[in-house]
């Protein structure tokens, strides 16, 4: 319950233990075994938040938060509890709610580009090694220089089939880019679409500020995710939620301390968020955590226990709710110890006693003072939820879906042009120019052909006419040959020698007869 500024979580004995709003934004833990009333105190959480005026995205992993959208029921025990805590002003109602769906079935779509959650955390949905995530860094920078719009699946696997069958032409640059690598992250994609995940990449996209309304009671909106489904891959659950932390520190201004969050975040099941996280990217998250609370931003992870959270995150978490556990082995022994040292020790009771023996709808309590102060821990029963407990029915869902102001905004894919496009267009135009190139080369190499025929057929030709020439000048010289070989050749040529011979002496004679005179 919400009144005059804080948030009414339980009452000890006659005692109120109250979050004040103005401490809301220094996050908060719940925790306790299963069975133990997390999701009540969620609940009753997110609906002092929104009569506060405070917008709060909840994931529903079972189906039972989206009762908030009709009005409480009265029951025995309801009655029996409100009596024993001493409320009287305790009202049933419903609340404004949105629903939400990855899978586009329980709710408005949630979708965004793939250029948009980035390398990281789809290697995180991939399950990449850290090598593999340094290549798939890679194609991201591709295509962002390429100016290559990456929004859906389609775009990036046509990025990795281009980048991977022309790797050569980007390893100078980039640096190295294997085929195992390309084909590892190939792989991974397929098994994510087999999950569903090809529908939470899309357009149009979240806008976050989406989740940050107010109603017009002056309520604020639960954004209520219908995670039944997506909680059946935990690494997609996870990384979603993880997208949202890093959205919402990424999009939203600093402002400081407020008089009242902007919007709370509840993170259910919030072990997977941390499973398995490399301690390079813990530290980003550690980070974010720490600065998110200047943006007018409160978190709280909800988990079974307090170890579940690195020791880095829960040093963040002030607002803290401890239901029961319970402890069989020294191990889980060990952990309830952890978790009654962090609380102010109250000398009323011992805490790690208490903590064994807490009953359904029970917790201990500690959240900041008006200093920033962590209280010392009370011993509290829970307020029961003002909403509806338990499911809802499929046409209640659908009835909320239609009536929201933001129906039609996200419910229609849009197909733009993207990398897909351009790098298919890319494709035909280095086909294309690779086709005129092979067609000029054979144009060139068939002129070089017929260069060559030519100079051939030239060569043989001069070779014919030289030939020829050559048999033209034997048979000259074999018929001169014969010719003087011929008897009436030789007589004639006797008879002319001898008529020159008289008559070169009859000249010789008379020229000696006129210089002897």
């Amino acid at each position: 319950m919400y009144r005059n500024g804080k948030v009414l979580v339980g009452k000890s004995g006659k005692k109120d233990v109250e979050i004040l709003l103005n401490m809301a934004n220094r996050h908060g833990l719940i925790t306790g075994a299963s069975g133990s009333g997390k999701t009540i105190t969620l609940k009753v959480l997110a609906e002092s938040f929104s009569d506060a005026g405070v917008p709060v995205f909840l994931s529903d992993v079972k189906g039972d938060i989206a009762g908030c959208a009709l009005v409480g029921e009265e029951s025995e025990s309801i009655t029996k509890r409100l009596k024993n805590l001493g409320v009287k002003d305790f009202e049933f109602k419903s609340y404004p709610v949105r629903f939400w769906d990855l899978y586009e079935t329980g709710g408005h779509p949630i979708r965004t580009k793939v250029s948009t959650i980035g390398p990281s955390i789809l290697s995180i949905m991939l399950g990449l090694s850290e090598v593999q995530e340094g290549v798939l860094d890679i194609v991201f920078q591709i295509a962002e220089d390429e100016e290559w719009n990456l929004i859906d699946l389609k775009d990036l696997k046509s990025a990795l089939q281009y980048i991977g069958d022309n790797k050569k032409d980007f390893i100078t640059k980039y640096g190295n880019i294997t085929s195992q690598s390309i084909g590892v992250i190939q792989r991974s994609l397929l098994a994510l679409e087999h999950q569903g995940a090809d529908k939470f990449f899309g357009e149009p996209a979240l806008d976050i500020h989406d989740f940050i309304k107010i109603d017009n009671d002056g309520r604020g909106v639960l954004n209520i995710l219908h995670a039944v489904e997506l909680f059946n891959n935990p690494d997609l659950y996870a990384s979603f939620l993880l997208w949202l932390l890093t959205e919402l520190f990424n999009t939203l201004p600093e402002v400081g301390d407020l008089d009242k969050p902007k919007i709370v975040f509840f993170f259910d099941e919030a072990h997977l968020l941390f499973n398995g996280m490399p301690g390079y990217r813990l530290k980003q998250i550690v980070q974010i955590v720490k600065l998110i609370r200047s943006r007018g931003i409160g978190l709280y992870f909800i988990s079974q226990k307090p170890t579940d959270i690195p020791n880095e995150v829960l040093s963040q978490l002030s607002n803290r709710v401890q239901h029961t556990l319970r402890a069989y082995t020294p191990a889980e022994q060990k952990i309830v110890k952890t978790a009654a040292d962090a609380f102010r020790t109250n000398p009323e009771f011992n805490t790690e006693e208490a903590i064994l023996a807490l009953g359904t709808g029970e917790a201990l309590l500690s959240f900041l003072n008006e200093k920033g102060e962590p209280s010392i821990v009370e011993k509290a029963i829970i307020l029961p939820p003002q909403s509806k407990m338990g499911t809802i029915d499929d046409m209640t869902r659908n009835k909320v879906i239609n009536n929201s102001d933001l129906i039609g905004k996200y419910e229609e894919r849009l197909d733009n042009e993207s990398a897909h496009e351009k790098i298919s267009q890319k494709k035909e135009e280095e086909e294309l120019r690779k086709e005129e190139e092979r067609k000029k080369f054979a144009e060139e190499k068939a002129e070089k052909e017929r260069l060559k025929a030519e100079e051939k057929e030239k060569k043989e030709a001069e070779k014919k006419r030289k030939e020829e020439e050559r048999q033209k000048e034997k048979e000259r010289r074999e018929a001169e040959k014969a010719k003087k070989n011929n008897p009436a050749y030789k007589l004639g040529k006797k008879a002319v020698n001898k008529a020159q011979d008289k008559i070169l002496n009859k000249i010789l004679n008379k020229v000696l007869g006129k210089f002897f005179k």
